[in-house]
């Protein structure tokens, strides 16, 4: 037999050792061959990575030059105007706050959602270019009119105007309150009273007694706060006054000395009398427009309502008209002792004789009459006030009152 041993020749293994060596030889020149081009691809990878490092560095720069850009025209002060219409991704129509139209562009960083018609805009003072989009806000006027904590004048603080008081329950307060009533008989509420009567005869006591008997938003301005500069302002500011009392609906809003805007309407060449009338037109739209005021109420005041427009005064706008006159005998007995229940007085003082003599007297004169015989009282040191303290008042109060003669027609108060 011949062994394993003697099978393998040594040509052969020659061979073998060739063979193994030429493989190694291969895989080397291989490795050397990926181990170049890893070095290049990391040698690129390093340019390029450079190359990068040196543009963010750029962009960063430009973008901190755009960010300071920015911030400047951010810097107040701002051109408050409103978007009319969206005419690309670049440019807009917008009306500035003086009722000039513009085309402008606007920022791109501002959510496009928000940049659509009617939205109240900020505008660069200088290119008008769209800054920022504003929420929505009422006139300042307007959102100050609102009152926000009741007056502490209930009805039984009012003397001698029990029928004022339920004409103007059963006028503001019913439709409130029992809505279902005038469904049932299918008629509409009265929309709205105007008092009228002498000054200081208690109109607006009337009003703040409604706001705190009632559990609605109560809105109270003078009307000559709606008379404004501008062409369109003063209407602007009724219709957010509308709009408001709509949204705080059941609401009541209540409209003092409505002469200001309310004037018959005459042929006039100054601007000033052309924008309280269209102001006044404003108002009469609001009052019996398209818009419902189911909810909301109005209550005006005025003590001349000799001059206000006719067509302000018809039914539907101001269903009921209430005369509020200068007190008679009784009223003026039941405004003293209102004024007079607190007061320490003596036996002497009597509450018939000073009706007797205050004849003509309207409410806040009366209580001018209790308030200056107090004065007295306090003047000297007294614990009671006495009948010559009501003497001196009275005095006081006619003396006052021949000096402060109005100039008001002698009939209207008639």
């Amino acid at each position: 037999m011949v062994s394993d041993t003697d099978a393998i020749s040594p040509t052969d293994e020659g061979q073998s050792l060739h063979k193994v060596g030429t493989i190694a030889e291969q895989t080397l020149n291989q490795l050397e061959d990926k181990f170049e081009e890893l070095r290049l691809q990391t040698q690129q990878l390093l340019s390029d990575r450079i190359d990068l490092e040196n543009r963010v560095a750029k962009q960063k720069s430009k973008i901190g030059r755009l960010s300071e850009e920015v911030r400047l025209m951010r810097m107040p002060p701002h051109v408050i105007g409103n978007i009319q219409d969206i005419l690309d991704k670049e440019r807009a129509v917008v009306r500035s706050s003086n009722g000039t139209v513009f085309l402008v562009t606007y920022n791109q960083g501002i959510d496009a959602d928000l940049l659509k018609p009617g939205a109240r805009v900020a505008l660069n003072q200088d290119t008008l270019s769209i800054i920022d989009v504003l929420n929505d806000a009422w006139d300042p006027l307007v959102m100050g009119a609102e009152m926000i904590e009741k007056p502490e004048i209930s009805f039984s603080d009012l003397g001698g105007l029990e029928d004022q008081i339920s004409l103007i329950k059963e006028s503001i307060e019913l439709p409130l309150t029992n809505p279902k009533a005038f469904i049932k008989f299918g008629i509409d509420p009265p929309g709205g009273v105007i008092l009228v009567g002498p000054p200081g005869c208690g109109k607006t006591m009337l009003a703040k007694a409604v706001a705190n008997s009632t559990e609605c938003t109560f809105i109270r301005l003078v009307a000559s706060e709606l008379a404004q500069k501008y062409i369109g302002e003063g209407g602007r500011m009724v219709r957010e006054l509308f709009d408001l009392a709509r949204e705080r609906s059941p609401s009541i809003i209540f409209i003092d000395e409505i002469d200001a805007i309310g004037a018959k309407r005459l042929d006039s060449a100054t601007s000033g009398d052309r924008e309280v009338q269209r102001t006044l037109m404003q108002l009469l739209a609001e009052l019996d427009g398209f818009d419902s005021l189911a909810d909301v109420k109005l209550i005006a005041a005025t003590n001349r309502p000799d001059i206000l427009d006719e067509a302000l005064l018809r039914p539907g706008r101001f269903d009921r008209v209430i005369d509020i006159p200068l007190p008679k005998d009784e009223a003026r007995l039941a405004i003293l002792n209102i004024h007079m229940k607190d007061m320490p007085i003596t036996k002497g003082v009597r509450v018939d004789n000073i009706v007797s003599s205050t004849n003509g007297f309207s409410g806040a004169e009366l209580k001018a009459l209790v308030v200056e015989a107090g004065m007295c009282a306090i003047r000297q040191n007294k614990n009671k006030a006495t009948k010559g303290d009501f003497a001196s008042a009275l005095e006081t109060i006619l003396k006052k009152r021949a000096e402060n003669k109005g100039e008001a027609p002698n009939s209207l108060w008639s």
